[in-house]
This record gives structure tokens, C-alpha cells and sequence, in this order.
């Protein structure tokens, strides 16, 4: 497809100069006589790009620039003028053109201005696709109770300042969460830093988060900028926090109060602007009773806490996430986009999901790859994830589930199922004689995981 450029001059033999130029260069043109003419044609339908005359009847060049970048603030502009001057030149610039040529016009100055605006807008266009899939691909999937409270909770943390401690189990997202928060945040154009603790080396942590000197120790050989260096006027994700030494914990605790600290070997003390987002799968409650966590940094961390439910507490997200991973895998790799029979989600709603939806979306991955055909039924099922299922408690072992809420969704689970049953999984009628609504049966069969084959 031709890219549309619109030219935008009252001179005709301009016009029909630089039109037949760009169109022997294969560009569609269009052509407007005055600001006016020129703001209704962006309006039906917006050009790749505007060459623009300063000097116009009635609206002048920067008026409709202003008016442009105000309401199409993409369309790159490159600004023409007779009466070209180092001041108009700026101030055009400063207002958004890309470009700035004078008349009169060498074609070869024009041809690569066009290019060059062309190329640079593409690209931008590119990332801004880039940037939106990356950001989708961190949203945080789910119509649960669980989900929505979560997503509220970000959307009223996000704009401050305070520090923010994420708890969940390992594979509930809290990355995620982390990554939210910054996004949602006045930070978001500045850069998220992300330190893994437990993953790093108790010799090496501090230089991994305050930097060092030069010859601070064997193999420091230059001066290295630290994870709060480089996160300064943005987000710093402590990841896994329980897992930090008390020394270094020590030297958290006085960053988060004085936003200020030395590299190691350094004497010199760097000030920065970081707002801290940590998270942990453990209890630090737990740790401080052992000694192994500062109480007193837990109070600075836990300014605003967000807890992140476990999966089999929203098993009604899993088809959603499920749907999620599919289009991902589809886009990632050349086995197409395959599809979950609606049985399968009964089977995957019962499953514990001890590593949560990362364990869910390695499962999915593991279908994908190897389900033969486009759709993924209950005989694709692995046997050891079956066998698994029988093995969840039966009628007899009712009681040895731990809480109300278990007890209740498998005697829930349990009566429904055999109800179904009795009734040849005729929906309306087990809803007849159980005394529910038929549209509130169905909502019941799809949270417990109920289908057809149980």
C-alpha cells in the first residue's frame, strides 16, 4: 500500500511540482490550498506525512501544525517556507516538525527529508506496537473476585510514592503486580530495575545493588553503577526479599529511609530517587519470630501490602488464562493457533496447581506441542495429570480437608456431580428437582469444574 502524503501550499506550481516528484518515487499525493482545506482533509482520512508552507491565506503554516500535533500528534510534519529564518526554524521544531526546508525547494533536499521523516515514523509506529504487546503481555488475566480486588488494589496504590510489599505463593504473578504498579505509576517513563535476591550470591548482593569502586575486590576493575543507581527517578522490583541477608537488609532499611549510599569501596555518598516494590513468597512474620527477618524493615516495606490468591482460589480465571497462553504460544511458534475442548476446562478447574499459573501455562505449553491435532480434548490429557485427579479426596475423606471453604466446594462438588448424574446430565431437569435456577447451575458446574465426564 502507498503511503499518502499530503502537500499543503497555495503556490499550484509548487504543488504540481513536488506531487509529480513524489508520485515518480511511487507516493500517493494529496494536495490542499490553504490550512483550513488541509485540517478537513487530515480529518478524512490522515496521511503518512505533511509537507507544509508557513506562509498560507488565512490559517498560517504553525497555526495548523499546532492544531495537527494537538489532534493527530503522530502525522510527522516537515514545514516549508520562502521566508525561512533560525527563529521560525526553531520555533517549528520546538511545536513538533520533524523538518524544516526552504525554498526555493532542491528536490533532492526534499526527497531525502521525506525518507528520512517516513522511516523515523515507521519506526516509532513499530515500537509503539512493540510496547503495546509487551504491556499486554504483562496484564493480569482474570474476571475473579480475587482478580478484580487485585487489580483495585493497583490502580489505588499506583499513583503514589509508597513502598509496596507483594505476597503470594511462587507462580501467582507478583511480577506482574510489580510491573503494574510501575506502569500505572508518574514513573512509567522511567526505567523498573529488577534484582532477583534470591538468586544472586550473599558475597555479591551489595555490589549487585549499591555498585562498586574500582579495585574495590579481586576482579573489580572499573567502576560499576548499582541496581538503585540505575533505577534512580524510577522502580526498583526486590524480588524474593526473604531471601536477603540481615547485613544487607540492614543497608536496605537506610536506602528506604535516606535514599542515599555508597558503592562498595566508596566513600562518596550518591543520592537517589527509587521507589521500592518488594515481594516474597514467604511469611515474614514467621521470619522475624525466627530471626531471620528485620522487623523493622518489614514496618518500611509494608506500607501498602497486596496479596496475590493463590490459583485454586479463582479457578474460574483458568479458561481465560488458558485462551491467554494459547495466543501467545500461537504468535511464538509455527504450531498454530489450537483450540481447548470446553470438557477439558472441568479437568484442568480441579487440578491443585501447586506452582499456579506458571505451572498452568507450562502445562498448556506441554498440550500445545503435544496434542497432534488443532484441538486439545480430555484423551490428550496426560496420564499422570489424570492420575493425579483420582488421587483429590473422595466422599470418605471429607474430613480431612482443612477448611470451611474446601469442605464446602467439595461437598458442593460432590452432590452436583452425582445429581447430574442421576439425571443423565440433563441440566434444566437436576435444576428442576434441586430446587436452582437453571443459569445458576450452570454458573456453579462451570467454577467447580463439572462436566460431562465426571
Amino acid at each position: 500500500m502507498k503511503e499518502r502524503i499530503l502537500v499543503v501550499d497555495d503556490e499550484a506550481s509548487i504543488v504540481q511540482s513536488l506531487s509529480g516528484v513524489l508520485e515518480d518515487e511511487g507516493y500517493q499525493v494529496l494536495s490542499a490550498g490553504s490550512g483550513e482545506d488541509a485540517l478537513k482533509e487530515i480529518r478524512k482520512e490522515p496521511p503518512d506525512l505533511v509537507l507544509l508552507d508557513i506562509w498560507l491565506p488565512g490559517m498560517d503554516g504553525l497555526t495548523v501544525l499546532e492544531r495537527l500535533k494537538r489532534t493527530s500528534p503522530g502525522i510527522p510534519v516537515i514545514i516549508i517556507s520562502g521566508h525561512g529564518n533560525i527563529e521560525t526554524a526553531v520555533k517549528a521544531t520546538r511545536m513538533g516538525a520533524c523538518d524544516f526546508v526552504e525554498k526555493p525547494l532542491s528536490i533532492e533536499r526534499i526527497l531525502v527529508s521525506v525518507q528520512n521523516a517516513l522511516q523515523i515514523s515507521r519506526l516509532e509506529a513499530e515500537n509503539r506496537l512493540w510496547r503495546q504487546k509487551a504491556e499486554k503481555r504483562y496484564d493480569i488475566t482474570g474476571e475473579s473476585p480475587a482478580i478484580k480486588a487485585l487489580r483495585d488494589q493497583i490502580a489505588r496504590a499506583a499513583p503514589s510514592n509508597a513502598t509496596v510489599l507483594v505476597t503470594g505463593e511462587n507462580g501467582t504473578g507478583k511480577e506482574l503486580v510489580a510491573r503494574s504498579i510501575h506502569r500505572l505509576s508518574g514513573r512509567r517513563d522511567q526505567p523498573l530495575v529488577e534484582v532477583n535476591c534470591a538468586a544472586i550470591p550473599e558475597e555479591l548482593i551489595e555490589s549487585e545493588l549499591f555498585g562498586h569502586e574500582k579495585g574495590a575486590f579481586t576482579g573489580a576493575q572499573e567502576r560499576r553503577r548499582g541496581k538503585f543507581d540505575l533505577a534512580d527517578g524510577g522502580t526498583l522490583f526486590l524480588d524474593e526479599i526473604g531471601d536477603m541477608s540481615l547485613k544487607t537488609q540492614a543497608k536496605i532499611l537506610r536506602i528506604i529511609q535516606e535514599q542515599a549510599f555508597e558503592r562498595v569501596g566508596g566513600t562518596r555518598t550518591i543520592r537517589v530517587d527509587v521507589r521500592i516494590v518488594a515481594a516474597t513468597n514467604k511469611d515474614l512474620q514467621q521470619e522475624i519470630v525466627a530471626g531471620r527477618f528485620r522487623q523493622d524493615l518489614y514496618f518500611r516495606l509494608n506500607v501498602i501490602p497486596i496479596h496475590v490468591a493463590p490459583l485454586r482460589e479463582r479457578v474460574e480465571d483458568i479458561p481465560l488464562l488458558v485462551e491467554d497462553f494459547l495466543a501467545e504460544l500461537a504468535q511464538e511458534s509455527a504450531l498454530g493457533r489450537k483450540r481447548i475442548a470446553p470438557a477439558v476446562y472441568g479437568y484442568l478447574q480441579r487440578h491443585p496447581w501447586p506452582g499456579n499459573v506458571r505451572e498452568l501455562k507450562n502445562f498448556v505449553e506441554r498440550l500445545v506441542i503435544m496434542t497432534p491435532g488443532p484441538e486439545i480434548e480430555v484423551k490428550d490429557l496426560p496420564a499422570d495429570f489424570l492420575d493425579q485427579l483420582e488421587e483429590r479426596p473422595r466422599s470418605g475423606d471429607l474430613y480431612r480437608l482443612e477448611t470451611f471453604k474446601e469442605a464446602r466446594s467439595f461437598f458442593e462438588r460432590e452432590f452436583l456431580s452425582r445429581k447430574l448424574r442421576e439425571n443423565g446430565w440433563n441440566v434444566s431437569l437436576t435444576a428442576s428437582k434441586i430446587g436452582l435456577e437453571r443459569t445458576y447451575l450452570h454458573r456453579k458446574m462451570k467454577a467447580l469444574g463439572i462436566g460431562g465426564n465426571d
